[in-house]
């Protein structure tokens, strides 16, 4: 894929995960959740740019749950800023997913998928905040009032 993406104009977006869905969580295991992602990113990064990628068409993503527990999320986007001095634009998507559905609750408890839009639009404002580049949702409209009402609040 980077190669045909060094022929053209097109921006690539690369996701941090570290295996298909059938084994990812078995490899969710850092000893430093954002010191190893930001790691990981940046040997992605470099593999690009030695494919013919110009750094400034790259967009990280650190693939929230993908090979993450709900504490490597809620780490990664606390760290958000500092996915940023990475040096390339990010895009985060925590739209409906299932670290979001547990907060307060238990597996037996959790909110279905299509009861994590209030979710995904706080976490979505906060990314926003921590300067991110583009945000992923299902919601438009939710979190389209939710960045508006942020940005009103935040003058």
């Amino acid at each position: 894929m980077a190669a045909v993406v060094a022929d053209t104009d097109a921006e690539f977006v690369a996701m941090h995960w570290r295996g298909h869905s059938g084994d990812m969580y078995a490899r969710a295991r850092y000893a430093d959740v954002v010191a190893d992602v930001c790691r990981e990113l940046g040997d992605r990064v470099a593999a690009l740019t030695a494919a013919g990628i110009a750094p400034e068409r790259i967009i990280l993503d650190p693939g929230l749950g993908f090979a993450k527990v709900p504490e490597h999320n809620w780490a990664l986007l606390r760290a958000l800023p500092t996915l940023g001095d990475l040096g390339h634009r990010v895009l985060v998507g925590t739209s409906r997913k299932r670290f979001l559905a547990l907060v307060g609750r238990t597996q037996e408890t959790m909110r279905g998928t299509d009861e994590r839009d209030v979710a995904t639009a706080v976490t979505s404002a906060y990314a926003a905040q921590a300067g991110v580049w583009g945000i992923r949702v299902h919601n438009v409209v939710a979190t389209v009032d939710a960045l508006a009402v942020w940005e009103a609040m935040n003058g």
